[in-house]
């Protein structure tokens, strides 16, 4: 299968719609830019294009995906923290960016998950479905301190 070759400027507008899609980190550029073999002064150039115009926005994505992860896939902090390290996102930023979650909002999640999960656990000891219960809280990224919080 042949590649397609692009001009720099065609390239460069691939990039710029793969940012405007939807909020994109640093990493997840330059991942994007490895499928066009470009030289370092011209990804360095889109870069700093991208970053310029705004498309670009460490910031703003680690605030969006911090808000999709944890109300829409209802995530805990632990691994959204992971998953944003794995896209190589500086723990600094993510520790600012993680006033993007109320912490009521928190609480109430982790309770209802809590007892949506602990419901639907059927023929087994108090201890046991309050354990499974938990492990599977953790699991979903929920802090141990935070679960143990609710019992009190």
């Amino acid at each position: 299968m042949e590649k397609k070759s692009f001009t720099f400027e065609e390239i460069k507008q691939k990039l710029v719609n793969y940012c405007v899609y939807q909020d994109r980190c640093h990493y997840e550029v330059e991942q994007k830019m490895k499928e066009f073999l470009l030289i370092d002064e011209a990804k360095e150039e889109i870069m700093l294009y991208l970053l310029q115009e705004n498309y670009l926005n460490e910031e703003r994505f680690t605030r969006s995906y911090i808000r999709g992860k944890f109300y829409i896939k209802h995530w805990g902090k632990t691994k959204i923290k992971i998953h944003l390290k794995q896209k190589q996102v500086p723990e600094k930023l993510i520790n600012v960016c993680f006033d993007e979650i109320d912490e009521n909002d928190y609480k109430k999640t982790i309770r209802k998950i809590y007892e949506d999960y602990y419901s639907k656990q059927k023929g087994l000891k108090e201890y046991q479905r309050k354990s499974k219960t938990i492990k599977y809280l953790m699991s979903r990224g929920f802090e141990y301190e935070k679960i143990n919080d609710i019992f009190e």
